[in-house]
């Protein structure tokens, strides 16, 4: 029996609720936040898929999977474009339903699974897209401050430091919302946030995209959009992620030039101390503090100290997190 899989790109649709027809398309015809389906081929590699509601299940040979058209840019894992789509075979670039062709792959990266192209999902003779289910909010001024959370790199520890802020935050009474405004479609990432205890939780997808590969343009427009849905929430403090680093092709820079204003207090996440001078000179960004891999021990503490004049804290240290709450209030101007 043929199964139907739904991605967790499909979350902020109608589609497991709401009949739907499969037409091929002409290529012409295809965009970024298309929604396809592609049948499974081949699951000898990785071939788990990330369900609307953040669980992981594994996908079989011949199942159908409906995803949607994205590009993605890891420096660690894979690159891929659903433009580079060439004979109707693509792989799902994410388990959350990131549609499109690898082009680059890290040799230590298990093969993508790959998938077929059946057609794109259509209502009455018009294709059915991400960015066509996302409601328009009214404008709104977002009084919260931003607690920033940027990386030199995807895995430098953002997404573990948002989750310890929120939930420090969240002791102290505070309506918390959690976002991540950038990266590839993942779930889980966000999802976590709501498991730290905060009162909400958005990200890219929310905003009509698979991933923040895209126009700079489009990209200002959809998040504009979304700040206006945060405003509306009326939250205290947003705790917001850019996925991968500023210097990425994920509008990294483009996120925080829109938010610059708005920020509060800035959180660098760095692989290695080095990489926390190349940053913070390449992108002239001065953190308040400086976490993840680079502050693992007291040496790369040190280190860190010693190449960019900026405090470190390991924030998986029960006495680094109490010296830390100090100054996301303070920052916040509020007591601890």
């Amino acid at each position: 029996m043929t199964r139907y899989l739904y991605t967790s790109v499909t979350r902020i649709s109608d589609l497991q609720q709401k009949a739907f027809e499969i037409e091929a398309l002409n290529r012409e015809h295809w965009q970024t936040g298309d929604f396809i389906l592609g049948e499974v081929l081949d699951t000898s590699g990785l071939h788990n898929i990330e369900l609307p509601n953040g669980r992981m299940m594994e996908a079989m040979e011949g199942d159908l999977v409906i995803g949607a058209l994205g590009a993605r840019a890891a420096t660690l894992e894979a690159v891929g474009d659903w433009q580079a789509i060439d004979n109707g075979t693509f792989e799902a670039l994410t388990p959350a339903g990131l549609m499109g062709r690898v082009t680059s792959r890290s040799p230590f990266l298990t093969p993508l699974m790959p998938l077929v192209y059946l057609g794109h999902l259509q209502r009455g003779g018009e294709k059915l897209t991400m960015s066509g289910v996302v409601k328009l909010y009214p404008e709104r001024e977002l009084r919260a401050p931003i607690v920033m959370i940027t990386g030199t790199s995807m895995s430098s520890g953002k997404t573990m430091s948002g989750r310890l802020i929120v939930r420090l935050l969240k002791q102290q009474g505070l309506k918390v919302i959690g976002a991540k405004f950038t990266g590839a479609a993942r779930y889980r990432d966000v999802l976590s946030y709501a498991d730290a205890g905060a009162d909400a939780i958005f990200d890219f997808v929310d905003m009509g995209l698979p991933s923040t590969v895209c126009d700079p343009d489009e990209f200002g427009a959809a998040l504009e959009n979304l700040l206006n849905r945060i405003a509306a929430l009326s939250p205290d403090v947003v705790v917001a992620e850019a996925g991968a680093s500023p210097l990425e092709p994920y509008n990294g820079k483009t996120a925080l030039d829109l938010l610059n204003h708005k920020v509060c207090f800035r959180l660098l996440c760095a692989s290695d101390p080095y990489s926390v001078v190349g940053v913070s000179s390449a992108f002239n960004h001065k953190p308040d503090l400086v976490a993840g891999g680079a502050a693992n021990t007291s040496a790369g503490i040190e280190l860190v100290g010693k190449l960019s004049g900026l405090p470190a804290l390991n924030l998986l240290d029960r006495a680094s997190q109490e010296r830390l709450l100090p100054l996301l209030m303070q920052s916040l101007n509020r007591e601890a």
